[in-house]
């Protein structure tokens, strides 16, 4: 068995697929900064596709109001701050505008974009069962928010036995204390590979 002992190595089209986590037009407008993280993850993107790498686009989605039970109605309560659970709305409901990728990372006919209600993008979502069937290893994560999804994306996948990627200056965050305390977290786990937009555009394309 022979270990890949480069970011080169492991950001190989047959080996890594890219995850865009959440950028999509609700989340986005929540974030401060989410205009730049958005540029650096369209050059992303591009060497990503241009070095033929599998590209993922998750997206959150609210349920239905009748369909929001305990936990979905306790959530909602606690990001929309509110202490009466009339009062919650579901924001992110399928085909709403607050759902859509951002114009600026458009998806294109070949990428992979699916639905999840949960924070880990493999909860509950065929992405494990795509990259398995693909002969995958390993996942390059950017998008936001760090401290709420990229972070458990990154934990959930080392549980999975696929190595997870994160490129930290293109995941976007809502609270940068808690994004740090995510960071330094999986470092010292270890189990995640961490890279920065630069290191990983001179990985997939070199002669750039």
């Amino acid at each position: 068995m022979t270990i890949p002992t480069t970011l080169a190595d492991w950001l190989t089209p047959d080996r890594t697929a890219l995850l865009v986590y959440d950028m999509q037009i609700g989340i986005a407008r929540q974030v401060e900064g989410s205009e730049e993280t958005a540029l650096r993850i369209a050059d992303i993107v591009a060497a990503a596709r241009g070095a033929g790498m599998r590209i993922a686009f998750c997206r959150h989605l609210s349920l239905p109001k009748p369909w929001m039970g305990l936990f979905a109605t306790r959530m909602a309560m606690t990001w929309q701050r509110t202490d009466d659970p009339e009062q919650v709305k579901p924001w992110f409901l399928r085909d709403s505008e607050a759902v859509r990728i951002i114009p600026e990372l458009q998806p294109q006919e070949q990428d992979f974009v699916f639905d999840k209600l949960g924070m880990s993008a493999f909860e509950g979502t065929p992405l494990a069962l795509a990259m398995r069937d693909a002969g995958l290893s390993a996942l390059a994560i950017c998008g936001i928010a760090m401290e709420i999804g990229i972070e458990p994306t990154c934990r959930q996948a080392a549980d999975l036995g696929i190595v997870p990627i994160v490129i930290e200056d293109a995941c976007g965050s809502g609270h940068a204390e808690a994004a740090k305390r995510s960071v330094e977290s999986l470092r010292f786990m270890g189990d995640t590979i961490a890279t920065n937009t630069e290191e990983f555009l001179q990985s997939v394309a070199p002669s750039r």
